[in-house]
């Protein structure tokens, strides 16, 4: 008997009507752990919960609407279009607001196959293969397939805490490729209001600093938001950078942000037939943030390496 499942959940409806998009639930011992789910412009972890069932992230917030859940975009990508004569043009691509920003229409993720592999009793490995697709354009009628991202997703799971692990492989097709520099980009977390500093909540980091305006602009191992829940419970979420992406300032908001953001100060370059490998951790808790356990979590990350 496996400890994990994976797989959609049926939704009725009336005849002839469809589902717009679609959501594949993860369960460990037949707990809902979170959700792969498609909305029109990007793919994300939503919902997300803890080990005691409380969902911790907000799906499309409305005054940011494109902040979905936990989510992987970047508002400024380039690619170097051949069109005659061996010369190259670049056009670039929005692939983080939901409508056109700064001039740059958006374009999809949108994910395209998932596989999974149970481990062990209390670790599953998910790759889930997505494309970063353009608008709608002259020539290109189903948008130009920009990028291949391999994304993939270790979850760890304990009655403590799920660990995920959200590590994504972003690739060149027929063009090179540019992301950045840009403030949008690339690890993103929204929490549900409750967590929210504005509303109640605690944000705190690895340096022991506390508040968003303290936190966001520094530089750390971690952050963490938790905040009430009802019932006179709490519940929260921490992010932690990969080796590949720390040392970064981070963007943390009191209205419930967290962003490891490599591309904030500079740009990436991606050639053709090869990838940028970029990760983050996502620590989901019951009760208040452990500063010893997520100390601890991110110390390990080196030895959880994803191959």
């Amino acid at each position: 008997m496996t400890a994990f499942t994976v797989g959609g959940e049926a939704v009725g409806l009336p005849e002839g009507a469809f589902a717009h998009s679609r959501r594949i639930d993860v369960r460990w011992q037949d707990r809902h752990v979170f959700s792969f789910s498609q909305g029109p412009w990007r793919a994300c972890l939503y919902p997300v919960y803890t080990p005691s069932g409380i969902a911790v992230t907000s799906e499309s917030p409305v005054d940011h609407p494109h902040h979905n859940s936990i989510w992987i975009a970047a508002d400024r990508v380039a690619a170097l279009l051949p069109f005659a004569d061996g010369c190259r043009e670049s056009a670039l691509y929005n692939f983080y607001v939901n409508d056109t920003f700064q001039g740059r229409t958006p374009g999809r993720i949108v994910a395209v196959d998932l596989r999974h592999d149970e481990i062990d009793a209390q670790h599953l490995r998910l790759t889930q293969q997505l494309q970063w697709r353009g608008p709608t354009e002259w020539g290109a009628p189903d948008g130009r397939l920009i990028a291949r991202e391999r994304r993939i997703v270790d979850l760890r799971c304990t009655e403590a805490c799920y660990v995920i692990d959200l590590c994504s492989q972003l690739s060149a097709t027929d063009w090179e490729l540019t992301v950045g520099p840009t403030r949008h980009a690339y690890h993103g977390v929204r929490v549900i209001e409750s967590l929210r500093q504005s509303h109640g909540g605690v944000v705190c980091d690895s340096n022991g600093s506390q508040g968003a305006a303290t936190v966001s602009g520094s530089v750390s191992d971690w952050v963490d938001m938790s905040g009430p829940v009802g019932g006179g419970r709490t519940a929260g979420i921490a992010l932690m950078p990969h080796a590949d992406c720390a040392g970064h300032e981070w963007f943390v908001t009191d209205w419930g942000t967290m962003t490891v953001n490599p591309f904030a100060g500079s740009r990436r370059d991606i050639p053709m037939g090869q990838s940028l490998h970029l990760g983050a951790r996502i620590v989901v808790h019951d009760g208040e943030a452990k500063p010893e356990m997520l100390t601890d979590l991110q110390a390990r990350m080196a030895t959880d390496t994803l191959q």
